[in-house]
């Protein structure tokens, strides 16, 4: 039986308090990428961990995401074994899995008897689907999904009503940046980074989504960064 969730938002108040509840210190926060121009970045808090896209699932991300696909089949790329990915199989999820991939494939700090801790503990080593299905079958998890969503929205829409937005989360691992979406077959590498370079890098990456669609405004940019007084 599929899983239906009532989708998050995508602003970092919700998140925060998601990420929180999870078990993440408060040493990190989510905060938004209020623009992608070059000047405007030295504003963002550093060190930037991930960045998380936010964008339409149109027919431009479907077609490219299916191109992509067979391109990687037919040559795969490399990935470091504890390269954390995992498959989306709850319907309206993708805002859950994004934080995953983010926090699974960095050093913030977490809570030891935390939900993500007790989550990634027993998925490491496991494959993209089987992290998928226990995630489904994590009770805590879900609840507090479930709790975040739905709190935090005058009226929280119907968990069956079509979405047509999509969070993807862009990470640094091994000086190499990856694109995790949980809807894909397989990490995308996108080449080599560095902490220092990481945002910037991670922002081209962005700005070649906005291009698939340049008719298509409705993007927003967020980053998991360290937490400023």
């Amino acid at each position: 039986m599929t899983i239906w969730l009532v989708p998050l938002e995508g602003n970092p108040e919700v998140l925060n308090k998601y990420i929180y509840k999870l078990g993440v210190s408060k040493k990190w926060n989510i905060v938004d990428i209020l623009s992608l121009e070059p000047e405007m970045l030295e504003w963002v808090p550093q060190p930037v961990k991930a960045v998380i896209i936010l964008f339409p699932c149109s027919d431009a991300y479907h077609a490219h995401r299916d191109k992509e696909s067979a391109e990687l089949k037919e040559s795969p790329q490399t990935h470091p074994p504890d390269l954390f990915f995992m498959q989306q199989t709850i319907r309206n999820a993708c805002g859950t899995i994004a934080l995953v991939h983010s926090i699974a494939n960095c050093d913030v700090e977490l809570e030891d008897d935390g939900t993500i801790t007790k989550y990634l503990n027993k998925t490491r080593g496991l494959s993209r689907e089987e992290r998928g299905k226990i995630l489904e079958e994590d009770e805590e998890f879900i609840k507090i999904h479930k709790e975040v969503a739905q709190k935090d929205q005058t009226e929280a829409p119907d968990p069956h009503d079509k979405v047509d937005h999509h969070f993807v989360a862009l990470v640094n691992k091994d000086g190499q940046l990856y694109e995790l979406d949980g809807c894909k077959d397989f990490p995308v590498k996108h080449g080599a980074t560095s902490d220092t370079a990481f945002l910037q890098d991670a922002v081209k990456v962005c700005k070649v989504f906005m291009q698939r669609d340049p008719e298509e405004v409705r993007f927003s940019v967020i980053a998991l960064t360290a937490t400023h007084d």
